[in-house]
């Protein structure tokens, strides 16, 4: 079973009537002269459509997780796994954890723990590709730290790319963060960063793909 995200609402409806203004153009100047260019334009108006109505596909997940675990907050690729220094929160080493959506990836975005939101900000910025090593200090983005029932906290960012160019976020301070409960959405893609505290078991690998509310990615101390 599949639904698709409130936030695709209006580009959605937008991209259909696009399509039916295109096609209904598209058969008046050419169906009945250049035939084979009026099928070429409409199979890539069909292929465009379906594209961007894909984008925001909710596909029915079930979360199974033990109060432990750290579960997976996106669909994608796992292309970090290291430690680095953490500067907007917690100012210390950390584990980052970093899964890259592609844009036929789902986009939707979950808790990766329960607890309480301790913290969130938004950062207005610029667009570098995903992979750029500045994307996650320079690029528009959100932040979110929950903070887990035995103290521990994991911060969590969504980080826009040269394709996406909104984030949507619902998690506010003070919330109660459920794991696999959706707390924001990135349009078109990008990246979601963890960072994690150090000695945290990962059991995820670089190059892996994984996918939101259902890989555990770690396990928390």
């Amino acid at each position: 079973m599949m639904t698709f995200h409130r936030e695709g609402r209006s580009i959605m409806i937008g991209s259909i009537i696009l399509f039916l203004g295109l096609s209904a153009l598209n058969y008046y100047l050419l169906a009945s002269s250049i035939y084979w260019l009026f099928l070429f334009l409409e199979i890539g108006f069909v292929i465009l459509l379906y594209l961007v109505i894909q984008f925001f596909r909710i596909p029915k997940r079930d979360c199974i997780a033990n109060p432990m675990d750290i579960m997976c907050p996106a669909d994608g690729k796992v292309v970090v796994i290291e430690e680095v220094e953490e500067t907007e929160y917690f100012k210390d080493k950390r584990i980052q954890v970093s899964i890259f959506m592609s844009p036929l990836n789902v986009h939707a975005n979950y808790y990766p723990i329960s607890g309480e939101v301790s913290y969130t900000k938004y950062h207005p910025g610029l667009f570098l590709v995903a992979w750029h090593p500045k994307s996650s200090t320079d690029n528009e983005r959100s932040t979110c730290v929950v903070k887990h029932s035995n103290g521990t906290e994991i911060l969590f960012r969504q980080i826009a790319g040269a394709l996406a160019r909104r984030i949507c976020y619902y998690a506010q301070t003070g919330d109660t963060a459920q794991t696999g409960g959706e707390f924001g959405f990135i349009k078109f893609g990008s990246r979601v960063d963890l960072f994690l505290p150090l000695g945290t078991k990962i059991d995820v690998k670089i190059g892996e793909k994984v996918q939101a509310k259902l890989t555990k990615l770690g396990t928390l101390n």
